[in-house]
């Protein structure tokens, strides 16, 4: 392999670079480099340092990111369609590698497993794959595949930009409560009967999708997906009432519970107080605290101290940020309080945790 030679570039200045890579775990010497991957790897300075980090990148998928994968769908390009759909086993069998990793995305994911047998993992909770089983991922929900691809559904990705246009729809967006309710399972069965009303509505949205941007298309996949959306809630409250478990039926009450839980999700970094989610929901704090309790029998201060605690535990399980690291990325800017902070409520220390889970 012709290597570039090294009095092209100073060795301080690629150790900066090599940093970039690998967060500072990478030294100089003299007229050698080490590199940390796993056990200590050297290699001399005849190399160019920039092909040493060249090799490092080919060599990233053994080693543990430093923070959890994030996939986005077409951002920072609202031009393009914020919906795409996918045959399961063909996406497993393109992504295989990845799909089967801890990740999280910036959009909504449905993933129908139509017909196949295996498990499912999100968050912290494994779950069995069953026949007609149905998934919904939410923004920032850390998920992945059990790594087979034997499996006969459909994949859903869409920007909630997509779904939201107007308050009506939002409305509906909090109102079906598949991806905004962290108190419910993420998956639920639908059972035999009602596939072939919801192979239809994917039908139909193949059929559009093989229409380049035709004109009104976002409005008619817009519906379709709607019209989906619906049905499996129809069918999973049927299933719950016939459980005996109450359905999450929506009702004002249910829905302020939502816009909370909402704002939770986007502000829970910043150490806002109960008072001041209270005043984005135009509620006093006595009225956010009776809400929490008569609905799921909690305070406010203990659901914003889950989502923090839930996050800490995504990236201590899934990362491989130093328990500092995670403190400050959380909004924290005392490591130590933090440490107690989550042995306060998870009931063990953030290493014992890692240590734990590991």
């Amino acid at each position: 392999m012709m290597c570039e030679d090294q009095s092209t570039q100073s060795a301080a200045y690629d150790q900066d670079s090599f940093r970039r890579f690998h967060g500072g775990k990478v030294r100089c010497r003299g007229r050698s480099i080490t590199v940390y991957i796993g056990k200590k790897l050297v290699v001399f300075g005849r190399f160019h340092p920039r092909w040493i980090a060249y090799l490092w990148v080919s060599m990233q998928k053994s080693v543990a990111p430093d923070t959890l994968v994030e996939y986005h769908l077409n951002r920072h390009q609202p031009e393009k369609l914020q919906f795409v759909l996918f045959d399961l086993r063909e996406y497993l069998v393109d992504n295989d590698g990845k799909a089967g990793h801890a990740h999280t995305h910036s959009f909504y994911q449905i993933i129908w497993f139509k017909s196949g047998k295996g498990k499912h993992y999100v968050d912290f909770k494994e779950y069995k794959v069953i026949d007609n089983a149905l998934f919904f991922i939410a923004k920032d929900q850390v998920h992945y595949f059990d790594g087979g691809c034997d499996y006969d559904g459909v994949l859903i990705h869409f920007n909630e930009s997509f779904l939201v246009q107007h308050d009506d729809e939002v409305d509906f967006f909090l109102k079906c409560s598949l991806f905004n309710n962290p108190y419910q399972q993420p998956f639920c069965c639908i059972g035999r009967g009602i596939e072939p009303i919801l192979d239809d509505y994917i039908r139909q949205m193949r059929l559009e999708l093989g229409n380049p941007r035709s004109w009104g298309q976002d409005e008619l996949l817009r519906a379709f997906l709607k019209a989906f959306l619906i049905q499996v809630q129809r069918k999973k409250n049927e299933f719950e009432e016939k459980q005996g478990k109450q359905p999450f039926v929506v009702d004002e009450k249910r829905l302020q519970l939502i816009e909370f839980i909402n704002l939770i999700d986007v502000h829970y970094k910043k150490g806002l107080s109960v008072a001041e989610y209270a005043g984005k929901l135009h509620l006093s704090p006595r009225s956010l605290s009776d809400l929490t309790h008569q609905t799921l029998n909690k305070t406010p201060s203990l659901m914003i101290q889950e989502r923090i605690i839930l996050e800490a535990q995504r990236l201590l399980l899934h990362s491989n940020l130093n328990v500092s690291q995670i403190a400050y990325r959380l909004g924290f800017d005392d490591p130590s309080y933090f440490v107690k902070y989550f042995k306060k409520h998870a009931g063990v220390s953030p290493t014992e945790f890692r240590k734990s889970i590991h």
